[in-house]
């Protein structure tokens, strides 16, 4: 057996989009590891569009956003599948389709939407695999590192992704009371993925961020999904309603020297290139 002792466990991931999706990566490290995964995705249009990616897999259609269909997928992977070792909840919507507001002016409709499907949907998921759970099962959402980082580019967000951290925790207690069925969220920084792309300006964050890293270099969205597997693993037994924080050192690194020197002495940046 390996380290991870994946081998014979059954894992349902949620919210593949594509192959830079944190969702596919943690999907190909669990199988790679010796797990049988399941898929989940949004909607039918997904499910074609992923159906090369995830051609010969199990892939079932469920819409977070609608509790019935939750249920209906409880039901049928446990019909299909029987007990389930993990989930992997990678599940995050948010309409920005008239732009970037200042928080004040979110709408309520988008923020109870974006709400319901990336933060509530997952303690709605729990209620309803709970009787398909074994007894060591382990639940990981994806958030992000930072949780108290009023980012502008990332909108109402933020706040989302603390009530997702925030429901983990509640999950992981409600559930002690009669399972050891574990709930824990791995915390990325800045990645490249195809959602990310689409904001405004993110670019521009995403190589900033870089430069606050001890390393000098963006975290991979293979590592978020090593954490991923490690947090499904019995290897992670002792970690419950915990937040696994992966940035490279970016949120402990803001006076790091180059990136003060750049931001106070701008002009050092246009020497540097005309040397080059």
């Amino acid at each position: 057996m390996s380290f991870l002792g994946l081998e014979n466990k059954t894992v349902l991931v949620m919210g593949v989009a594509n192959r830079k999706s944190v969702a596919w990566l943690s999907a190909q490290t669990l199988e790679k590891a010796g797990a049988t995964v399941i898929y989940s995705v949004r909607s039918e249009e997904r499910k074609e569009t992923t159906a090369r990616l995830l051609k010969g897999k199990p892939v079932y259609v469920c819409d977070v956003e609608n509790r019935e269909e939750i249920e209906r997928l409880a039901r049928d992977v446990s019909e299909n599948h029987g007990t389930l070792d993990g989930i992997v909840h990678s599940i995050a919507f948010a309409n920005y389709s008239e732009g970037f507001k200042p928080f004040h002016e979110t709408k309520r409709e988008d923020y109870l939407q974006a709400t319901a499907i990336s933060s509530f949907s997952l303690a709605e998921i729990a209620n309803a695999f709970k009787p398909h759970l074994s007894e060591t099962a382990s639940v990981v959402a994806v958030s992000i590192s930072s949780l108290t980082i009023t980012a502008e580019n990332y909108g109402y967000m933020s706040p989302i992704k603390a009530a997702l951290d925030s429901t983990v925790r509640f999950l992981a207690k409600s559930f002690s009371k009669d399972s050891r069925v574990r709930f824990n969220t791995v915390n990325p920084g800045t990645l490249k993925t195809s959602a990310s792309a689409g904001i405004p300006g993110y670019l521009e964050s995403y190589l900033f961020s870089e430069k606050l890293t001890f390393r000098k270099e963006a975290l991979k969205t293979q590592e978020v999904a090593n954490a991923v597997a490690f947090l499904i693993s019995e290897r992670s037994s002792g970690m419950n309603g915990a937040s696994l924080v992966l940035d490279a050192g970016m949120g402990i690194n803001f006076f790091d020297e180059e990136v003060v020197r750049l931001a106070m002495r701008p002009e050092d940046k246009v020497r540097s290139k005309n040397e080059e």
